[in-house]
C-alpha cells in the first residue's frame, strides 16, 4: 500500500517538511516504521493509518529540524559576540591582582627576592645561583618554592605567607 500511495504520501509530507529530499527521508522513515511493526493489532483503515503516520512524521520531523536551527542560531549568536577583548571588570579585575602580585615580590625577604628576582627575570639556573651565592642548589630551590607560593597566594588574593 506504501508503494500505491507514494505519491500522495510524499506530496503531504512536503507541504508540512518544505523540501523533496526532507519528504523522501520521511517517506523511507515510514516504510521502515511499517516494516517493523508486528501483526498484532488489525489496522482497519490502513490508507487513512498511512496518511496519518505521514503527517506525525513529518511533523515531528520539521520540530526537529527547527530545534536543531534554533540551536545552530544559538551557538552562531554566541560565537559571534564573543570579543577576544577583555571587559572593563576584567581589565580592574587583572590590574588588580598585578597590583597584589608585585606587592607581594616586594615584599620577598631577602634572599628569597634575590634568588627569585636572579632566576625568574635574569635566567640563570638554579645551580648557578647557589654557586654565586655560596648556598646548595636546594637552598635555592627552597627559596624559589617559598617566593612562587607566595606569589601565587596573592594572585589568589590570599594573604601571602613568608
Amino acid at each position: 500500500m506504501i508503494i500505491a500511495e507514494r505519491a500522495a504520501l510524499l506530496r503531504r509530507v512536503e507541504r508540512i517538511v518544505d523540501d523533496p529530499a526532507d519528504a523522501e527521508e520521511v517517506v523511507q522513515s515510514m516504510w521502515l516504521k511499517v516494516q517493523a511493526m508486528d501483526d498484532g493489532r488489525p489496522i482497519l483503515s490502513k490508507r487513512a493509518y498511512l496518511f496519518r503516520l505521514a503527517r506525525n512524521l513529518a511533523l515531528d520531523f520539521r520540530r526537529s529540524q527547527q530545534r536543531r536551527g534554533a540551536l545552530a542560531d544559538a551557538v552562531q549568536t554566541v560565537l559571534s559576540e564573543s570579543d577576544d577583548a577583555p571587559g572593563q571588570d576584567r581589565i580592574v579585575d587583572s590590574s588588580q591582582v598585578l597590583e597584589r602580585v608585585r606587592a607581594a615580590a616586594a615584599a620577598l625577604p631577602e634572599p628569597t627576592r634575590t634568588i627569585f628576582r636572579l632566576n625568574r627575570f635574569e635566567g640563570e639556573s638554579q645551580p648557578a645561583i647557589a654557586r654565586r651565592l655560596g648556598i646548595s642548589t636546594t637552598t635555592v630551590e627552597n627559596h624559589i618554592r617559598r617566593a612562587l607560593n607566595a606569589l601565587a597566594a596573592a594572585r589568589d588574593g590570599r594573604d601571602p605567607q613568608l
